[in-house]
């Protein structure tokens, strides 16, 4: 396998923690790992006629991840708005970087950054839920992932780190998938931030399954992606956006904080008084806004309806956690603002909607904290979200 040339810089701060690192997950994970009734189904790359990959949904050929469009998922820092193109005649898995598919590999490069540990999250399994009404098939695809990241964390020392994908289509069948993940070596559990039945995230419909995060002490996490053509911003015609890739980037970020704010509006966090919430891949910097904001509305007329005992910010800072990018300037004043310990570094490799230099953006950041923040901020919340001793 053709590897990316890459030049790495260490970590000169000891111990950090990776709190959202992806990798290129096996073609055939699902294939080989579903149960037997759903593999003639199962998610799975093919070749159009003009040697163009999608992906196969449910046996049906994806509207989006269609004409290679995920074959350059891993050219973090080699395509930029000044360098590089993508090329979608690439195969998936094709000229990747270190660590970005091999599990040894990824070790490799965790000693190569001067970093202690990375939480695994993926790639393709990120993208299916976009395309899929079929409650039942979902939650098989999500078991199936989640015993192949297990088996492939496995051989690390406990330096990589599954999380379960869960599938809100059944929060019953979500539960259950929960525990039995949780048994078999996964620290936690992933949702994507819509539902398939368009319920609010914090739907009480979806209780039994905080309910069992909150017994096992695991955290759910709220991760971005792929968001199907009904979620995008209803205030704009579909036709007007669909091919608008920077729009879409951007404020795909809104969901994860709408479903921070369904938390507060059903009192998530009064019936479940441990549960932890982790909200992925959307940045930090819109923190203190957001709980001002929620804070503000509490207290006025509107805020009746909420069945909170406290203000939001009470619960963010009690059960809630935010993944940082490395390059965001207001990280530190959040940390001051909002809290030092719900605070915690991701890199997104080997992602391209980030740039490569997360090793020395992270070192910037951490050079303006003090010694206590800096090692919350590096490994220490990152950590206790997810019961991790190493």
């Amino acid at each position: 396998m053709a590897r990316i040339e890459e030049k790495f810089h260490k970590m000169k701060y000891p111990g950090a923690v990776d709190a959202d690192g992806h990798i290129l997950e096996s073609r055939t994970c699902w294939e080989e790992c579903c149960e037997a009734k759903y593999k003639p189904t199962a998610i799975r790359i093919k070749e159009d006629k003009d040697g163009l990959e999608y992906l196969e949904i449910g046996g049906v050929p994806s509207r989006v991840n269609r004409g290679g469009r995920f074959s350059n998922v891993a050219s973090m820092g080699q395509v930029s708005r000044e360098k590089g193109e993508f090329d979608f005649r690439k195969k998936y898995g094709e000229d990747v970087p270190l660590g970005a598919c091999d599990a040894k590999e990824r070790v490799q490069r965790l000693d190569l950054e001067g970093l202690k540990a990375a939480i695994i999250y993926p790639s393709l399994d990120l993208t299916w839920e976009t395309e899929c009404e079929d409650a039942d098939y979902a939650q098989a695809m999500c078991r199936a992932y989640n015993r192949w990241i297990v088996d492939w964390c496995s051989d690390s020392g406990g330096r990589l780190i599954p999380v379960a994908h869960l599938s809100l289509g059944d929060p019953k069948a979500a539960a259950e998938e929960l525990e039995r993940a949780v048994k078999a070596g996964c620290k936690g559990g992933w949702v994507v931030q819509f539902t398939m039945t368009r319920k609010p995230h914090a739907h009480p419909d979806h209780d039994v399954l905080f309910a069992k995060a909150e017994e096992l002490d695991v955290p759910i996490a709220l991760h971005v992606s792929l968001e199907p053509p009904w979620a995008l911003p209803g205030r704009y015609a579909l036709d007007h956006v669909r091919k608008l890739t920077f729009f879409q980037n951007v404020t795909a970020s809104d969901a994860n904080r709408h479903a921070l704010a369904s938390f507060m509006q059903y009192g998530t966090f009064d019936k479940f008084p441990k549960l932890k919430i982790a909200v992925l891949e959307v940045g930090a910097g819109w923190t203190s806004y957001w709980l001002d904001r929620m804070d503000a509305v509490y207290d006025s007329i509107m805020g009746r309806s909420v069945p909170l005992k406290e203000k939001p910010s009470h619960y963010f800072r009690r059960n809630v956690f935010v993944s940082a990018d490395p390059d965001e300037h207001a990280l530190p004043a959040m940390m001051d603002l909002c809290g030092d310990d719900r605070f915690f570094w991701a890199s997104d490799f080997p992602h391209p909607d980030h740039t490569g230099d997360y090793i020395e953006e992270l070192e910037e950041v951490a050079d303006k904290l003090q010694p206590p923040a800096r090692q919350k901020l590096l490994s220490q919340n990152v950590e206790k979200a997810y019961n991790l001793d190493l």
